[in-house]
This record gives structure tokens, sequence and C-alpha cells, in this order.
């Protein structure tokens, strides 16, 4: 694992030779993310100050981790428990070195980018525990092909945990406890303890307990099913209303009745 970081690392500091070209990139990620979020306490307002023009002067921002302290460039941005809302911040892709991601304890709400791997693919560590995020776990989290810790803990989200998760050679944290999900937990996961996948009532499998035929797939009926199943009685019904009231209101028919 540390040779992986290293080489990580490494790749990341080749990709910043552009150093210029970059830092500006980086500025204009934070003024997109500054300009997205919904900020009641005015943390990030108050203290990210693009008036500004020293070096390095966004690594004084609140959240922001530099690569160097003098070199605008992200390294990471912790922006926990800040009050934050609203949706998935927008302008991250200009974070163009950014390893690190943590939007935990705040009130974002919404999906998760299904493209977040092309936002951020160099990401090693990303924490969206304890927020509202709803919809499905993007398949594209697959692509983050150096994701050691994924934290989606305490939110909304629901649908299957993807299958193609077991692309994610290098993970060893991983938490989805506490959301809305169902089906069985993919093969590549069982190995993760079983807390990280509680409070899900209809996901199954090992860790947790067994899947049964009708949750294997769907984590229970199917919406289609149900939906199938309803408009099914409601027709029954209207069948049954129609010709009970012909049967009652037809004097041949009771005639007949009668007679046999």
């Amino acid at each position: 694992m540390a040779g992986d970081t290293k080489f990580l690392l490494w790749l990341l500091l080749l990709n910043s030779s552009l150093l210029c070209f970059g830092s500006e990139l980086d500025i204009q990620c934070l003024k997109s993310v500054q300009k997205s979020v919904i900020d009641p306490s005015g943390v990030l307002n108050s203290t990210w100050n693009f008036d500004d023009s020293t070096s390095g002067f966004i690594c004084r921002f609140t959240g922001v981790e530099c690569w160097h302290p003098d070199e605008n460039r992200v390294l990471s941005l912790r922006l926990g428990n800040l009050g934050l809302e609203g949706p998935f911040p927008q302008g991250l892709q200009n974070c163009t070195s950014m390893s690190g991601l943590d939007l935990s304890s705040n009130s974002f709400s919404g999906p998760i980018p299904p493209d977040i791997s092309r936002q951020m693919p160099y990401l090693i560590a990303l924490d969206l525990s304890y927020n509202s995020f709803s919809g499905e776990i993007p398949s594209d989290i697959s692509n983050m092909q150096y994701l050691v810790l994924l934290n989606l803990q305490h939110n909304q989200l629901s649908g299957q945990i993807p299958e193609q998760f077991d692309l994610l050679t290098r993970l060893t944290t991983f938490s989805v406890a506490d959301n809305l999900l169902s089906g069985t937990i993919p093969s590549s996961l069982r190995n993760v303890s079983a807390s990280n996948f509680v409070g899900n009532k209809e996901l199954c499998g090992s860790p947790l307990d067994e899947c049964s035929d009708s949750r294997k797939e769907t984590g229970g009926i199917s919406g289609e099913s149900s939906i199938g199943a309803a408009v099914g009685f409601i027709l029954g019904f209207v069948v049954a209303l129609y010709f009970s009231r012909w049967f009652i209101c037809s004097k041949r028919l009771r005639a007949y009745v009668l007679h046999i």
C-alpha cells in the first residue's frame, strides 16, 4: 500500500508541471465550490478571500490543504461539520491534483455525480457520510482506481451496491451503513465488517443475513411487481363491480337464474 501511495504522489507531481496554469485552475475550483454551496454559518464566505494575491493564499482557507504552503495547489478539501447545505459542490474537476474530499456531517442533498471519477480521478479518500445524499450509488466510483477510503454512511442512498466495486482493489475502508440500500452485497465486499452495512433493511448476503429468493436481486418485491399487483387488483374490482351491476339490473338474467 505504501508503494502505491508513493507512486500516486509521484504521478500527481509529474502532472503538475504546468504550475501557473494549474494553480489558476485550483483557484477557480474553490470559487465554484464557494458559489455552489449554501453556507448558513458564513464559514467559507468569511475565510475564503480571493482578493489576496500572495503565494499560496488559498492554503490559508478553512478546510483547504495544499501540496505546499507557498503553492496554490489543492491536496485535499476537508469541509466536514461546517453546516454546509445544497447539492454536491460544483467545479471540483478544476482541483486537478486533489487526493482527498471530506464533506461529512453537513446537510448536502441530491445525487452523487454520475461522472464523479472524471471530476476527481486521483482521489484516495472520499467521505460523504452523515448527509442526505439520495439516489443510487454511481457505478462510476469503481473507476476511481486509487481509492483507499470510501465512506457513504448515513445518507438516503437507494438501489444496490454496484458489482463493479470489485475493481476498487486498493479499498481498505468502506461503509454504507444507515441508508436505503437493497439487494445482495457484492462478493468483493464480503470481508468488510457487518457494521459497515447495517441500517439497510433490504440489504442481504454475507456478512449480513443470507438473502431469501425474493431479496437476492431486488431486496424484496420489485416496484414493477407491486405496480402489476395493484393494477390487477383494481382491474378485478372494476370488472366485478360492472358484472355485479349487470347481473342485478338484467331482468332476463335474473329470470334465467331463478328458472335454474
